[in-house]
């Protein structure tokens, strides 16, 4: 583990102290016209013209460095967010519903009347139960496949609802909604009417859900991100630029 101070880029080939902080990143050289400077969760990247002097790249490094240390220092927390909230299937685990604490419970009788599993509301709001009609023995993995093919079951109906409502007011028509496990991306539209949405979203509250929704559906007016395209999103959902701010903050372990 490095400490606080220092970041370790894994394919690190360069070392450079930032403002006291003792940083080594990944450097490459390539066929572009600027340096380009990038932050994920595994740390620094720095991409340079192959004439650059490395002087002129730790340069700009030195001169960025209050940036590069910010960006590196969010990285390194939205990791440790991630890590949080990655679940562990097993009986008694909890995760996000549509916002709200659920909790796993194996049923082996298969006490209720639903196929696979059926979630039992907490009294007066609070936690709720998912139960799962599986053996007390079930691995990991088969708690993980039942209990997200419950998830998709209901990502499939919210979304569906959702988009009935958006699409009248937007004044478009989608011709098929399908389910998406993408590993960086929400949503997608297609020119074909076809409407890409990631299940994982039936985590999260309804509000960051009917921002991806409205969010698709507006590209079915301009397929681009263009002034036109916000201004349609906005004419339904004006508080677009705070949603998409709290779907950016989201915890959920995309790759899960």
């Amino acid at each position: 583990m490095f400490q606080p101070g220092t970041w370790h880029h894994p394919r690190a080939n360069r070392l450079l102290r930032l403002s006291g902080c003792e940083v080594a990143y990944e450097f490459k050289r390539g066929k572009r016209r600027t340096i380009g400077l990038s932050v994920s969760h595994e740390g620094l990247t720095v991409s340079a013209p192959r004439w650059t002097p490395l002087g002129e790249v730790e340069a700009l490094l030195n001169q960025k460095s209050g940036w590069v240390l910010e960006k590196l220092q969010q990285a390194r927390e939205r990791a440790g967010e991630l890590a949080r909230s990655r679940t562990v299937w097993a009986d008694g685990a909890e995760f996000e519903f549509l916002g709200q604490r659920v909790r796993l419970q194996l049923d082996p009788a298969h006490g209720f009347s639903q196929v696979g599993a059926v979630l039992e509301p907490g009294a007066e709001g609070g936690q709720g139960t998912l139960k799962l009609g599986l053996a007390r023995n079930a691995n990991e993995g088969q708690i993980r496949d039942a209990a997200q093919a419950w998830l998709m079951k209901q990502a499939k109906r919210v979304f569906a609802e959702r988009l009935a409502v958006f699409a009248p007011q937007l004044g478009v028509g989608y011709k098929v909604l399908r389910l998406s496990s993408a590993g960086t991306r929400w949503g997608s539209a297609s020119a074909d009417g076809t409407i890409r949405l990631n299940w994982r979203l039936i985590h999260l509250k309804m509000d960051m859900i009917d921002y991806v929704v409205v969010h698709e559906l507006s590209h079915l007016r301009h397929m681009d991100h263009s002034p036109q395209f916000w201004d349609v999103v906005a004419s339904v959902m004006p508080d677009h630029i705070e949603r998409r701010q709290a779907l950016k903050r989201s915890a959920v372990p995309l790759g899960e």
